[in-house]
């Protein structure tokens, strides 16, 4: 691919992981497309080239834009409750990544390697609202029931989408 190329759709891809926020189910954690958004990153783009993406999201909603789910934006936004599963976007991006260059590629081995990042994405993100945000006021098996365990299935459909949505475009691309 050339880089012109490349640019171009590292910025479409990161212009579908602002949609992907904004479409938002509000919840403990809100449910978004979030997920979805970096799986497919990472799928097209491999290991830096996604990690950019992400943490270009990420800076986008530090200097105000509002690119995080709800449309909110800046430090308060990180500082928060779903601070830690944002952050944790870029610990997903990497262990999915290198997961996928070390694992053959096979339709098993990239939904471990996804969910594998997704489980990341749900322990650094877990950690940060028991710790960070409640200051340990609630236990961390509550926050598992909160804002893990109602997340798993659709995050499997996620993983799957992104998967599916991949292969179609590389077949095209």
């Amino acid at each position: 691919m050339n880089k012109s190329m490349d640019i171009a759709l590292m910025g479409m891809l990161l212009g579908i992981m602002v949609i992907s926020s904004w479409i938002s189910i509000p919840m403990t954690v809100p449910f978004t497309l979030q997920t979805f958004a970096i799986f497919l990153t990472i799928l097209l783009l491999g290991t830096w080239r996604g990690f950019f993406v992400v943490l270009s999201y990420i800076a986008l909603g530090l200097f105000g834009l509002p690119v995080f789910s709800g449309f909110k934006s800046g430090f308060a936004a990180i500082a928060g409750p779903t601070g830690g599963y944002i952050l944790g976007f870029l610990l997903t991006a990497i262990v999915t990544g290198k997961l996928l260059e070390f694992l053959p590629d096979k339709k098993i081995y990239r939904y471990l390697s996804m969910f594998i990042g997704l489980v990341v994405c749900y322990a650094f993100g877990t950690f940060w609202f028991v710790n960070m945000y409640t200051k340990a006021a609630i236990s961390f098996s509550r926050a598992l029931s909160l804002c893990v365990i109602p997340f798993i299935i659709p995050d499997v459909l996620k993983i799957l989408l992104a998967d599916y949505i991949a292969k179609l475009l590389k077949k095209v691309g």
